[in-house]
Parts: structure tokens; sequence; C-alpha cells
């Protein structure tokens, strides 16, 4: 079988072919650390984590670069209206990311550069984009001169006259052309800065993308990805500022856009939802620790896998708790309360044993056949569905032990090739494993508590004891203890 990846450049799947055999370098745009990170950018990491995990699978050894943009615009404004330092700021909201990261399994990248850690590199490359003749200074400004490149808009697949008629004004008229975007910009009062050839500033926000590829990864890479709202401009930008500086193309050989997440609401007026792109502006984003306190985590990976990572996704409240159900249904299949065979034994109806042996060896070569075909994960979790179904009827029709149990853990291992913990662990090792998710759980408590949040303070409460955590408040804090569930 040939892994199939579909490449936003070309608009078509293709055979992945790494350019060195068994290894893979893959970069991810990562967030812009000026607030609390919300499931669209948990969609986007566990997206990614998905094709990582299903890449190491397939024994490749993958080098994953996710940066952290941590000097924007949003950022200075955010931390000029909490009147405190633009550092103190980013740094909260990356160890939140990584923190929520963890609580979501999502697997961590093999770098998290900063943009900020990157400043001379930055500005040794724009300096060599401007004596290459693709970027000119304005007034302390860099610009790149997208006439340079012929290519340009080939991501997005128009042309630069069809880019140029539907381009926003910016806010310097003196640029060559409308489209000729921002290498470096000059400092405002009150801005952090750093000193440049053209006078004190800060880097624009493609051309630390750019930089870091090229440090951590080289000049050119197998898999670039982020979601399909960064096609244009940033990804176009990031094409033509590398192309620029190593004079090699493709700089990317497979570009891989997950699609957007949507808020889907009920709308009274006419009896009827309504889908609308989730934003800040639009009061419609749900945080990742909110929906970490519903529960299972692994209940945002269910959801997302449900559906085709290149597909706009929409929610509600309802398809969290589909979510749930289906994955609680995996789970089920290890389950202590159920009355499990001896894995040892090799007795058993013949007929049920073969049916279950049979089912084990089609689950996976269904598994990898949908994984192959651009990541279909809606069609993987389908076989681990069949397959969870047929170990219970195994079970019921007196299969063996032995095959029964090769069967739930092949379920285990390919359901953890999409990130999936649905196998029960004993309650030593699972809640070693927990203590950082569990915490996290006690932190968000807290603060649920002093926001007056009570009911959903005492709903985290209720359901780590369904688990069997109990907590325990005390004068210096909570602590927690492993009970048996009741």
């Amino acid at each position: 079988m040939v892994l199939k990846i579909y490449n936003t450049l070309s608009r078509q799947k293709e055979a992945f072919v790494p350019q060195q055999p068994a290894q893979v370098t893959m970069y991810v745009c990562g967030v812009t650390v000026y607030a609390s990170s919300h499931i669209g950018h948990a969609m986007s990491a566990i997206t990614f984590d998905m094709i990582r995990r299903y890449l190491e699978y397939r024994n490749y050894q993958v080098k994953q670069v996710l940066n952290f943009t941590d000097i924007d615009d949003k950022i200075i404004q955010r931390a000029q209206a909490e009147q405190i330092d633009w550092r103190a700021l980013t740094e909260r909201y990356m160890h939140q990311y990584l923190q929520w990261m963890d609580a979501l399994n999502v697997k961590r990248a093999t770098v998290y550069p900063r943009a900020t850690e990157e400043m001379s590199a930055i500005i040794e490359a724009i300096a060599d984009l401007i004596a290459k003749g693709y970027a000119y200074e304005l007034k302390g400004d860099v610009y790149y001169r997208i006439m340079r490149k012929p290519e340009y808009g080939e991501l997005k697949h128009q042309s630069i006259d069809e880019l140029r008629a539907g381009a926003r004004v910016e806010r310097d008229a003196d640029k060559e052309n409308v489209l000729d975007f921002a290498l470096w910009k000059a400092a405002k009062p009150g801005e952090p800065r750093w000193p440049s050839p053209w006078g004190e500033g800060r880097p624009g926000w493609h051309i630390e993308c750019s930089v870091m590829v090229l440090r951590h990864l080289g000049a050119q890479i197998d898999v670039h990805g982020g979601g399909s709202d960064l096609v244009f401009p940033h990804h176009e930008n990031e094409i033509a500022q590398s192309e620029a500086l190593t004079a090699r193309r493709p700089f990317v050989k497979y570009w891989v856009h997950n699609g957007m997440l949507q808020a889907k609401t009920w709308s009274a007026e006419d009896g009827s939802y309504r889908v609308e792109k989730m934003s800040k502006s639009l009061g419609n984003t749900l945080s990742v620790d909110k929906l970490l306190a519903m529960g299972d985590p692994d209940m945002l990976r269910m959801f997302v896998l449900g559906s085709h990572y290149r597909k706009p996704l929409s929610y509600t409240d309802e398809s969290f708790e589909l979510a749930l159900h289906n994955l609680q249904r995996l789970k089920k299949a290890f389950a202590p309360e159920e009355a499990w065979p001896d894995p040892t034994s090799v007795a058993g109806n013949a007929t049920a044993t073969t049916a279950v042996e049979q089912a084990t060896g089609s689950a996976r070569i269904a598994f990898e056949t949908a994984m192959d075909d651009d990541f279909n994960a809606p069609v993987a979790l389908a076989c681990l569905f069949e397959l969870s179904t047929e170990i219970f009827k195994g079970r019921s029709a007196n299969a063996s032990g032995r095959a029964i149990d090769h069967a739930r853990e092949t379920l285990a291992e390919l359901g953890g090739v999409l990130g999936l913990r649905i196998k029960a662990l004993s309650p030593q090792s699972s809640f070693q494993d927990s203590e950082p998710f569990i915490a996290l759980l006690i932190d968000i408590r807290r603060e649920l508590k002093a926001a007056r949040q009570f009911a959903l303070a005492d709903r985290i409460r209720a359901r780590l004891k369904e688990l069997g955590v109990k907590l325990e408040d005390r004068a210096d804090g909570t602590s927690w203890k492993f009970e048996r569930p009741s």
C-alpha cells in the first residue's frame, strides 16, 4: 500500500515520498500567544498529531517543529491593556498551551522555536533578500517585492492580477505593489523593538516561519501544515521568501491544511441552526480548559477524528456528547468490570475463534488502507468500531481467550495510532500517568470557584469521583487520592 497525501499546491493526492528514506521533516504553524487557546487551535494540533503518529506507525522518524509567535500587534495590545510586560504575557500562554496539549495527548514537537529567539537570523535573512533585489526599504519598513516572483499566488491558485484586484490597501500607499508584504516594521512609540540596519523595529509575521524552517529543518522540507486560513497570505508569503533565500524549489514538498472549526448555534428567531466561523469577536469560542472540564479529554479527539481533516467542522454541545458516547463504546472493550476470558487460553469454539482472528487481521488492513488514503480518520475509526463489535461477539460465542486478547491489543494499538487512550490500565500505572491531567483539573476547579462558577466546579469533582479520584479541600489547597469507584 502507498500512502497518499492531498497537496494544497497541486490540488491532488500524491504518493508520499520524503526527501530522505525513513525520515520526515514537518513544520506546523503554531499559535500567537496573546490569549488562551481555543478548541480551534486544539483541532489543528490534534490533526497534525494524528498525521505524525501515523507516519511514525509507518516507521518514519519524524522531526516536527511548531513555532510560537511571541511578538505581534495583538500581543502588544493585550499586554498594554493588562499593564504587564509582553514577555510575561507570552510566557503565560505558551506554558498554558503546552499544558493543555499534554492533557489532550498531543505529542510534544521536537522543537518549539519562538520569533524573539530568532531575531538575528531574521534580520540576516531580510538583509539577504534586499541584497538579492527581492525586498526594499521604505521609511524604516522593509517589504518583499512580489513582482520578483512570477509564480506568486500558486498556493492560492490565483494570478498576481487576481490577487491584486481583491487586495485591501494597507497603511503605506508608497509601496511598489499593494501586495508587497512587510518583512520588517519600524517601531512605534511604546512598542518592543530590536536594532536593525533599517532602524529599530520588529519583524513582520511571515518572515519568522521561513527563518525557523531554514534553521531547524533545512532549505527544503517534506510537510508544512496549518489551518486553511493560512493558505493566503501567510503560506504564500513563506514560499516567496524561502525560495528567494535558498534559490531552491519547491520549498515544501507537501502542503497540508486542516479545515476550520465552526460554531453551530441555535437561532430562536427562525428555529434553525446557524453555522458561523468561530472567532473571539463573535463570542462563540470555547477555550480548551472549559472542554477539559467536561470530562474525558479524548472526547475532543474523537470529535475531530469523526470528520476528515480537510473538511470544515461544526460543533454543538450535542456533538461532544456523541463523541463521548463513541469513545465509551471503544473503551468498553477494556472495561475491567466486563468478564474477559483468560488471555493464555487457546481453548474455545473453533468457529468463533477463527472469526475473531480474521476480524483482527482485516481490521488492521482496513485501518491502514483508510489512513493511507490521505489520513481518512473517519473510516479508520469505523474499522475500530467493527473490531470492538467482533470482540464482544467472540466473547459471547466462546472464542479462545488468546484470540480475544490479541484482538483487544490490536484495538488498543490502532486506537493509539489515532492518539486515543482506550485501553484500561492498572490503577497504579493509570493514575500515575494521569497525575498532570488531574492537577490541571484541580487548577481549573479552583479558578472556577474563584469565579463563583460553583456548578461547573462541582461537576469536575463529581466526575473525578466517578473515575476513582477523591478530592480533599483543605486550607492549604486541594489534595487528591485514588479510591476504587463505588
